[in-house]
C-alpha cells in the first residue's frame, strides 16, 4: 500500500504553494487587465457621443440616460469594474485574514496534482522549479 504524503509539513512544498497562489493572483489581475484593454475601448467608443455631450453638461441623469440606452457598453464597463472590483476584494481578503482553509486545501490539492504529473503539467515549471 502507497504511504501517503504528509504536503503541510514539507517547506518545499509550501512554498509550492505559495507560487501557485501567486499566479492564480497574476492571472486574475492579467484577466481584469485584458478585460480594461479590450471591452473597455470598445465600451467608451459606443458612448462617445454621450461623453461629448457630458463633457458639455454633466448630470446623473444623462449618465443614466447613456447606458441604459446603450446596454453593450453598461454591461462591458459593469463587467470591467465588477472584475476589477471583485479581484481587489479578494485580494484584500487575502491579505488582511490569510487564506482561507478550503482555498488553502485546493491550492494544495492542485501542487500535490502538479507534482505528480511532472513536467508534462502546464504549471510545472513556474510552481516546481
Amino acid at each position: 500500500m502507497a504511504q501517503v504524503e504528509q504536503p503541510s509539513s514539507d517547506s518545499s512544498f509550501n512554498q509550492q504553494v505559495q507560487r501557485l497562489h501567486r499566479l492564480t493572483v497574476y492571472g486574475r489581475w492579467l484577466l481584469a487587465g485584458f478585460l480594461w484593454v479590450t471591452i473597455a475601448p470598445l465600451c467608451l467608443w459606443e458612448l462617445r457621443e454621450d461623453i461629448k455631450l457630458l463633457q458639455q453638461y454633466f448630470t446623473w441623469a444623462s449618465v443614466r440616460y447613456g447606458l441604459f440606452f446603450s446596454p453593450f457598453a453598461a454591461i462591458g464597463l459593469s463587467l470591467c469594474v465588477g472584475m476589477t472590483a471583485s479581484v481587489l476584494v479578494w485580494q484584500s481578503r487575502n491579505i488582511l485574514f490569510g487564506l482561507p482553509a478550503s482555498e488553502k486545501q485546493r491550492l494544495e490539492k492542485q501542487v500535490y496534482r502538479i507534482r505528480q504529473q511532472g513536467s508534462s503539467h502546464p504549471l510545472w515549471k513556474w510552481v516546481c522549479k
